[in-house]
């Protein structure tokens, strides 16, 4: 289904081709005054100098040539050149029926869909999540809607940080802690036990203490070097040991993240790209691209085109060691095995946009990825207090992610009490989704790449740009539909009022909004949407009887054009990643 902006751009440019003109200047814009007129077209001043021509004597032939048109109420040519347009009441109820008869409201499917890695969470097994990791869940997962909304195949990836020597730190305090563990005995040769010897608030507390440790006590760390050396060549006992961490870990991890509302399609981590390092490294040599530095082997990714310095990527340290370059190029050489995805998009904290132009590089220059495989990073900015720093606990520490949503979670459900608006059954549901939406609306309505501050009263603000305000009126127009009775089929009418009109137009937008949101990987543009869509279904019920409508024909058609709002509201917050409840 063409958006209507272009529907009207097509009229327009037929009406300037017609007058003699090129038909590229018929271009509309939505109106920046809207109490003059809905769309505009300033193609007459543009094309004013390539015809000698005044403007407005242009305007004036275009509109002769646009003639009576169904699309249009109104048309008009002011100084000093505008064509001032408004849609005809008809021509747009004809449009929302269209809409409201499609599965996706007239959004057509994306035509370069393809498979798409997406690369987010990446969390370090044995720790627990805290507020850092939240961006990065609730961004990637309403990214992967969106690509999915628009017919891609996404495969959605945690990509855990579970190798290396965070893994022999632990071991080696283990040891310590818990030295008849048989993980530990070199003589063992019967089964491991198959219940792991730790919690994970065990674990939790045993990896900072003993990375602390490791500061302080060199012998200690000389031991975790070696249980992770061990560990890295495959050690039946330490095998086995990480599998416990890896599993306990995991499963903590999965509980935390459905809490949340998000989900993973991949659950692999960066020892999965281990057995894949030999052939990236080898692939890479047998281009030439490798040079020793320092006894460190890197890739030179400095172009003649850059603007400053983009340093060498280094895969082997001279020690042998590998980085996290390293296992990332791995990872593209296993997904490209497994997937051959066309797009590769990874979402982190911003400070990683150089490591990704690296590995980017890398990677096009040695061909582990065809040269029209896309690679994008999307650095995302840091959720602050008020204070405009790193949002912590009163205590000043990092705050765990599910105390986080907890706290949230309290605070919605005091609010809800103090109207006492469900009952005590439907109160622990109701609570968390509007708990889930002060959350993530309050990140996603900020662009990705930015900062912003966590602020709780604001967001779980019933009123203004919040997800809550979302939601009521949600359940607003449920409530009303509830009452109207069987409302489903009943066909869009012409507008029976301005207001009426206000929030059909805004409908209409729902297709170049999502189509932008694609395009520029941006759920803000989204937010911003549908807070549009709500403030003019909130303003049209105000200023409409829509239930006490004694014509049964204009009550039908209030009804037909809240029930199409409300559906195009809950799609949208389905693809921000939260729901609305029954009542609130």
């Amino acid at each position: 289904m063409k958006f209507l902006i272009d529907l009207i751009s097509e009229q327009l440019a037929g009406a300037f081709e017609r007058a003699g003109f090129d038909a590229a200047y018929g271009k509309a814009t939505l109106s920046n005054r809207p109490d003059l007129c809905e769309y505009q077209c300033n193609g007459a001043l543009a094309a004013a100098k390539q015809y000698h021509k005044a403007p407005i004597q242009i305007a004036n032939a275009v509109l002769d040539a646009l003639g009576e048109n169904e699309m249009f109420a109104s048309a008009e040519a002011v100084m000093p050149g505008f064509l001032n347009l408004k849609i005809s009441d008809e021509y747009l109820a004809a449009y929302l029926r269209g809409m409201d008869a499609d599965a996706h409201y007239g959004v057509q499917n994306d035509p370069d869909a393809c498979t798409i890695v997406l690369d987010y969470g990446g969390p370090n097994v044995a720790k627990p999540l805290h507020v850092g990791h939240l961006r990065s869940a609730i961004i990637g997962e309403s990214l992967k809607r969106i690509y999915r909304f628009f017919g891609n195949h996404v495969i959605g990836d945690i990509h855990l940080g579970d190798w290396g020597l965070q893994m022999g730190l632990i071991m080696a305090q283990l040891q310590d802690e818990k030295p008849g563990l048989p993980y530990f005995d070199p003589d063992f040769t019967g089964e491991y036990p198959a219940e792991a010897p730790f919690t994970i608030s065990e674990l939790e507390r045993i990896y900072p203490a003993a990375s602390a440790r490791s500061k302080e006590d060199e012998a200690f760390a000389a031991r975790a070097h070696e249980e992770t050396f061990r560990l890295q060549h495959g050690e039946r006992g330490e095998r086995a040991l990480w599998q416990h961490i890896l599993r306990v870990s995991v499963e903590d991890l999965k509980r935390n993240y459905d809490n949340l509302g998000v989900s993973f399609d991949v659950w692999l981590g960066e020892s999965d790209a281990q057995k894949y390092i030999p052939q990236m490294l080898e692939t890479v040599k047998a281009k030439g691209l490798c040079v020793e530095s320092e006894g460190a082997l890197v890739v030179p990714v400095q172009e003649e085109t850059d603007a400053k310095e983009v340093p060498p990527c280094i895969l082997v340290k001279s020690d042998g060691a590998t980085l996290y370059a390293t296992t990332d190029l791995a990872t593209i050489v296993q997904r490209e095995q497994d997937y051959h995805p066309k797009k590769y998009m990874y979402l982190t904290d911003k400070r990683q946009n150089l490591h990704f132009e690296q590995i980017f590089r890398v990677a096009k220059k040695a061909g582990l990825v065809g040269p029209e495989t896309a690679l994008g990073h999307i650095g995302f900015g840091t959720m602050n207090g008020k204070d405009g720093k790193p949002f912590k606990t009163r205590a000043g520490g990092v705050m765990r992610l599910e105390t986080l949503i907890a706290d949230v979670t309290d605070y919605v459900t005091s609010k809800i009490k103090e109207n006492q608006t469900v009952s005590d059954d439907e109160l622990p549901q109701t609570a968390k989704c509007i708990a889930m939406a002060a959350l993530k609306y309050g990140d996603l309505s900020n662009m990705p790449t930015k900062d912003y501050v966590f602020d709780l009263d604001r967001f779980s603000s019933f009123e203004g740009n919040t997800g809550p305000y979302i939601l009521y009126t949600i359940v607003r127009i449920k409530s009303i539909l509830a009452k109207y009775g069987d409302w489903a089929h009943l066909p869009i009418q012409p507008p029976a009022n301005p207001f009426a009109k206000d929030l059909m137009n805004v409908i209409t937008r729902l297709q170049p909004t999502l189509e932008t949101a694609l395009a520029s990987s941006a759920p803000n543009l989204i937010c911003a949407y549908i807070y549009e869509l709500a403030g003019a279904v909130n303003k049209f019920y105000h200023e409409t009887p829509v239930l006490k409508e004694a014509d049964e024909t204009l009550k039908a058609g209030h009804i037909a054009l809240l029930g199409l709002a409300k559906n195009i509201l809950e799609t949208c917050i389905h693809i921000l990643g939260f729901s609305a409840p029954e009542k609130m």
